[in-house]
């Protein structure tokens, strides 16, 4: 059960083929932030914060929004408590879960979404969004202490899914193959964005929108098919 306060929009992809940077999730960010006027951003998942908080800042300059980047600030956790909203970018889940316990933001994120807070995540941001970040597809290229996150959604997120290709020729695990035996060892579900789609989730509810399909896998279940828009509820 997600509590009613807790106001998420979390995106398999921040960029879709052949758009730009949010395009196509544009209406709903929009719609998700309403009348606030000035976002937090968290650009801790790749290395260049100045450069990354640019391209945000002028992106959501475009939807006539204001952003402040918490790399700038010298009180980290009295930014997100301050903050009217926070989205927290792609990158490597694995340096910027490490940066989010650095740094004490984790219970800080937490505690504002839960006072009703909007939280908005791409990609890795979207990963620290679930119980932990078991499920990502990224290298650990640093060791953060623990792989639990925020826990803000109730299920694991898989972003930018990818289905099989049955005329590759790669002998490799296939995405379906690694959250199969995610489940192995775990009972959590899984819900697998594609790349175009997204989860908004509001007044305890959750909603699959955008361009297509979720793929989701629990334990002792055939993996499924939920097709957008619809109500998920496992």
């Amino acid at each position: 059960m997600i509590p009613v306060n807790r106001r998420l929009l979390l995106i398999s992809s921040s960029t879709v083929a052949g758009t730009g940077y949010l395009d196509h999730v544009e209406a709903e960010i929009r719609d998700h932030l309403g009348t606030i006027q000035t976002v937090l951003f968290i650009p801790y998942a790749l290395a260049d914060h100045a450069a990354y908080s640019a391209k945000v800042r002028e992106r959501f300059a475009r939807m006539n929004y204001k952003v402040e980047s918490v790399h700038n600030s010298a009180d980290p956790v009295g930014a997100v408590d301050r903050a009217e909203a926070v989205f927290i970018g792609g990158g490597n889940t694995f340096r910027l879960l490490k940066a989010l316990y650095d740094r004490q933001l984790l219970n800080s994120i937490r505690a504002r979404v839960d006072a009703g807070m909007p939280y908005m995540g791409a990609s890795a941001g979207s990963n620290v969004a679930g119980p932990t970040i078991r499920t990502t597809n990224d290298m650990p290229i640093v060791e953060p202490p623990s792989l639990d996150a925020l826990n803000l959604f109730p299920y694991q997120i898989n972003p930018h899914y990818l289905d099989p290709d049955p005329s590759s020729t790669h002998m490799g695990e296939t995405r379906e193959e690694r959250l199969l035996q995610y489940l192995e060892e775990n009972e959590t579900p899984v819900v697998a964005i594609r790349e175009g789609s997204y989860l908004r989730v509001q007044k305890g509810e959750t909603w699959l929108k955008g361009s297509r399909s979720a793929r989701i896998f629990q334990r002792g279940r055939i993996p499924f098919e939920l097709t957008p828009p619809c109500r998920i509820d496992l």
